[in-house]
């Protein structure tokens, strides 16, 4: 766990625009991989929700899910070209590339997929498509992308219609989710006013660092704990933090607690992170 949120907030800090294939992996004709190498949790998750998963042969140290994932020492966080290529794979598929790691594995004439974090809805189901056009499961992600849609479609509806803010908290010193991130646009499903877009220096940046104050004096309705695996945080931390007992949120115990596995990636569980806030929101509103 020690690179999940580091990995997280990068992505978000950095405001990544929408993933593309590598330039060096666009001929998917190529021919349908069989020996894939994973350095990418929510790709992971991907592959074996459309049916690739027989396919891959490795996956990142931070690859928790599923449980069969042939899991390894393999770091997409400080990637090592040499200890990828011994393990001869025709695919690597990565979604992050620090001094040009995608050139290198290139140049070592291996196939690179890069699906970069994706920032809307848009993005993550043509990311799913993309893994399953050239993995030759395109029928099957399809499929998954149908009932996402149709699954975040029911979990909204359900969910009682109140203009409410929310907080999403990354990490204990308070870095927040805009909505120019994907947990933002899932935030934004619910109609859900998200403090963190008019703190100062949001701009367009995915995450930003609030202070302990600004959470304090905007009150949301609704807190959000993606830090609880990486960082020990829990409703009852929460509520013992200095000034925090006068917070709606915390006065109503409206505080959902969720998964940093779940809430740091954007794949097929990025409806179990839609079924938590419904939750929440259901729970809130009794």
């Amino acid at each position: 766990m020690k690179h999940l949120f580091a990995t997280l907030l990068v992505a978000l800090a950095a405001g990544i625009a929408a993933s593309t294939v590598s330039a060096h992996a666009r001929d998917a004709a190529a021919g349908v991989p069989h020996r894939i190498v994973s350095l990418s949790p929510t790709a992971t998750e991907t592959l074996y929700a459309i049916g690739a998963g027989k396919q891959v042969i490795a996956v990142d140290d931070q690859s928790d899910y599923p449980k069969s994932a042939p899991k390894t020492s393999l770091s997409g966080f400080t990637p090592n070209v040499e200890a990828i290529v011994a393990y001869h794979p025709d695919l690597v598929v990565i979604s992050y590339s620090p001094k040009d790691f995608a050139g290198a594995l290139a140049k070592a004439h291996v196939r690179v997929l890069d699906q970069e974090p994706a920032n809307t809805f848009r993005d993550v189901y043509a990311q799913i498509a993309q893994l399953g056009r050239v993995t030759g499961h395109l029928a099957e992600a399809t499929a998954l992308v149908s009932r996402m849609k149709a699954r975040i479609a029911r979990l909204v509806k359900s969910a009682p219609k109140k203009a409410l803010s929310v907080y999403d908290e990354l990490s204990p010193d308070y870095y927040s989710a805009t909505s120019a991130s994907i947990i933002g646009q899932v935030l934004k499903l619910f109609g859900l006013k998200n403090i963190a877009d008019a703190a100062p220096g949001a701009g367009s940046l995915g995450a930003v660092q609030l202070s302990a104050e600004y959470i304090v004096s905007t009150s949301p309705d609704l807190i959000v704990l993606a830090d609880t695996r990486c960082c020990g945080q829990s409703r009852a931390k929460v509520s013992q933090r200095p000034g925090w007992g006068t917070i709606a949120a915390v006065k109503k115990g409206a505080i959902a607690v969720i998964d940093d596995s779940i809430a740091s990636r954007w794949g097929p569980r990025l409806v179990n992170f839609v079924n938590a806030i419904a939750s929440a929101l259901r729970t809130t509103a009794k």
